[in-house]
């Protein structure tokens, strides 16, 4: 089990550096074929969070619970 949680940890830390970068691509390059459209996407997670009200927000309390984000 300590397999699959640590596991599972390290592909989240590389998953937000991988995010982190695509962001710092796009504001450096533009949209570039590689990084897509990464600020669009998270506008638009943002903004459907947002619209559904208190469902949005137990949704974005659980992924500040899974990246541990105080």
């Amino acid at each position: 089990m300590k397999t699959v949680v640590g596991f599972v940890n390290g592909l989240t830390g590389v998953l937000v550096a991988v995010l982190g970068l695509g962001i710092v691509a796009q504001i450096v390059i533009g949209d570039a074929w590689f990084a897509g459209d990464v600020i669009g996407n998270i506008m638009m997670y943002v903004d459907m969070l947002g619209e559904n009200g208190l469902a949005g927000l137990v949704v974005l309390l659980i992924i500040m619970g899974v990246l541990n984000i105080k």
